[in-house]
């Protein structure tokens, strides 16, 4: 074969294969086009029309967007002449192939389907796990999409999570507030513990059952650590927190800087008078 041969060749074979060609063009591009038009359907229509479950969506989603690309794919092979059985020969031949070479890309989609179908997190829950930590947006195919709270992109494979310690700060309807206050050995501290449980039930958000308790956590040096203990709505933890911190660590600071006005700190409370919940401190 002389070379004008060989450079003609190809466009001889576009000439006499130009409509299976086209074809196969035509099949790729609306494969790509459905694939992504599924894509979005059923991970956006299918939660709202039809109430299938928002953490399953996504991997439905990509599932059916892959599983399109590889028909379009095989179906375009075929229009070129390469029969389908060698195709599909090719195709297992390839899987096997892949699976050996990508396994902990099978073990992320295996993990992926775990966490949905055990649910140890869910979109839109905040989680703590492989050392992330943030809200959940996707629970995709290959790994899960989290948002922390400063408006980070965090990314995690879905082994790496599966295998770790899942700490979900959401999934429970209430919390119990820890807020711990370091002052001098000096104060009095049946007042201290008098003046934070009023602060605690004063707060409509904490709940009354159980009731708030404060109590004498630990001794540092010259220093005791006060601890108060309330239970709270979930959604309301962080706001209570920050609250009850800031109104304790100012109204210790006023008994501290104003001694004789102990008992207006204390809302002019007897300090041996018992509020709800409250156990009388043990100081001997």
């Amino acid at each position: 074969m002389s070379p004008d041969d060989l450079l003609l060749a190809p466009v001889n074979w576009l000439r006499d294969n130009a409509i299976s060609t086209s074809a196969a063009i035509i099949v790729l591009a609306a494969g790509w086009y459905l694939s992504r038009l599924a894509y979005r359907l059923i991970r956006g229509l299918l939660p709202r029309a039809y109430g299938v479950d928002r953490n399953f969506a996504p991997l439905m989603a990509q599932a059916a967007r892959y599983g399109i690309v590889v028909f379009a794919l095989v179906t375009a092979l075929s229009f070129l002449g390469v029969p389908s059985a060698s195709i599909y020969a090719v195709l297992g031949a390839a899987g096997l192939a892949i699976a050996l070479a990508l396994q902990s890309t099978l073990a992320n989609i295996a993990a992926g389907l775990m966490l949905v179908w055990l649910r140890p997190i869910a979109i839109g829950e905040y989680i703590v796990g492989d050392g992330v930590a943030g809200i959940v947006v996707e629970i995709g195919l290959f790994g899960t999409r989290l948002r922390s709270t400063s408006g980070l992109y965090i990314f995690t494979p879905n082994q790496r999570l599966w295998n770790s310690a899942i700490t979900n700060h959401s999934r429970e309807p209430r919390r119990r507030v820890d807020v711990n206050l370091t002052v001098p050995d000096s104060i009095n501290v049946a007042l201290a513990r008098k003046t934070m449980l009023r602060i605690a039930t004063s707060d409509k958000r904490v709940q009354v059952d159980p009731p708030p308790t404060v109590h004498v956590e630990a001794f540092i040096g010259d220093k005791i650590v006060l601890q108060m203990r309330a239970w709270v709505p979930t959604p309301e933890y962080l706001p209570v927190q920050r609250d009850i911190t800031e109104k304790s660590k100012l109204a210790i600071n006023k008994m501290l800087s104003s001694p004789d006005q102990h008992a207006e700190v204390a809302l002019a409370a007897d300090p041996h008078t018992q509020l709800p919940g409250e156990r009388t401190p043990d100081l001997s």
